[in-house]
């Protein structure tokens, strides 16, 4: 008797958490928790188990081996044509689908974790609906130019299997300045729909503090209408949102944002683990200077040093000249940027690489011979390690 209520009570907390997540039309989440059900009941109880089996495929997913997972999820068509500005036909939201594969962005160790838990949690959402809790539905990554935001949000959406949709705000503020909410609204709709990973992007720039006296009416109406799209944002899509400029963001705003990802300067083991990935097929080339490229271009972003290791690149393809004159010149051209200390520990990885003597790198980096010397050993004979 004992375990018949007990066995009563399960279902009843089964259910309940059933029908919460599809009063929150939640529906990816209902799935998740119908397949786990599924299995659970199959023993005890086949015939609710073969019911909620019909359910589940009567809502046209799949599984693999009777366990469904996100990443399992077939393709969905879009629900409706992508909005557009009525005014200028110019498409409200951009896509990048990089389901095909991508490269985990270089990122600091915190912020690797950040993101990877936001992915584990939306892959194992079953897990957390059995005991009441939603997923992450909301994040915002904050910092500087050139970190890897928007590549970290293309990562996320691509991991867990979907293309990721960029609110295109030239398109949103395009027209006539009342149909500018209207448009937001358009958009968000649209993402809501299809339970679209969303990024919206600089979002400083229609997020502006309320009172902001420079700003105009209309964007202040946009901020209460972002405050309650944030608030009730579903739980079978992803919202997200980055910014450089975190003190323009209205503190209302910023509150409803359940994960803040900081993204600081690059870390001097990114930076070259960037040098080495963007050399690519020229990397045994250039391997010899792969210490003094990460030195040369370290605080840099990881963007600017793309930049400069692409130009290195064209420019031997195109040969140029040879790789330790090319290095040399893109090492000059780093060299203003650098402070007394970087300079010298250049100096140290150049001494070292064994391609250029003592004089050439005082020369190059400014820094005396005989304190290059006592940090690196003697000076390689002239001609030594050169064609």
């Amino acid at each position: 008797m004992i375990a018949a209520i007990d066995d009563f009570k399960e279902i009843e907390k089964d259910f309940a958490n059933l029908a919460r997540l599809a009063a929150d039309d939640a529906h990816d989440d209902v799935r998740l928790l119908l397949a786990r059900l599924v299995r659970k009941y199959r023993q005890k109880r086949p015939e609710l188990a073969a019911q909620l089996e019909q359910t589940l495929k009567n809502s046209q997913t799949r599984g693999v081996g009777g366990v469904l997972r996100r990443s399992d999820f077939a393709p969905t068509q879009t629900a409706g044509p992508t909005p557009v500005d009525s005014d200028s036909k110019l498409a409200l939201v951009r896509e990048f689908d990089d389901r095909q594969g991508l490269q985990q962005p270089l990122l600091s160790g915190a912020v690797q974790r950040q993101l990877e838990s936001i992915v584990l949690e939306r892959q194992e959402s079953g897990r957390l609906s059995a005991r009441g809790i939603t997923p992450t539905r909301s994040a915002i990554l904050v910092g500087p130019p050139g970190v890897g935001k928007t590549l970290s949000a293309r990562w996320i959406a691509a991991r867990l299997g979907k293309p990721l949709w960029v609110l295109d705000l030239t398109a949103v503020m395009s027209s006539l300045l009342g149909r500018t909410g209207s448009n937001m609204r358009a958009a968000l709709d649209h993402a809501k729909a299809n339970s679209a990973v969303l990024l919206l992007d600089e979002i400083d720039a229609i997020a502006k503090r309320r009172s902001d006296e420079s700003d105009i009416g209309e964007l202040k109406r946009l901020v209460t209408v972002l405050l309650q799209e944030v608030d009730q944002w579903p739980a079978s899509g992803l919202l997200l949102a980055a910014t450089n400029h975190p003190e323009l963001v209205d503190p209302a705003l910023w509150r409803r944002f359940e994960v803040v990802v900081q993204f600081g300067k690059s870390e001097p083991a990114a930076v070259t683990a960037a040098v080495r990935r963007f050399l690519a097929d020229d990397l045994s080339t250039f391997a010899p200077w792969v210490e003094a490229l990460s030195s040369s271009l370290e605080g840099q972003s990881l963007s600017d040093v793309q930049r400069a290791i692409t130009a290195l690149r064209r420019h031997w393809a195109l040969q140029e000249g040879e790789p330790q004159r090319l290095v040399a010149q893109l090492l000059d051209d780093s060299m203003a940027a650098l402070s007394k200390a970087q300079r010298l520990t250049l100096a140290i990885e150049l001494a070292k690489s064994g391609r250029h003597t003592h004089q050439e790198i005082s020369r190059l980096t400014g820094v005396a011979r005989d304190t290059i010397r006592r940090h690196a050993g003697p000076s390689p004979r002239k001609g030594r390690g050169h064609k």
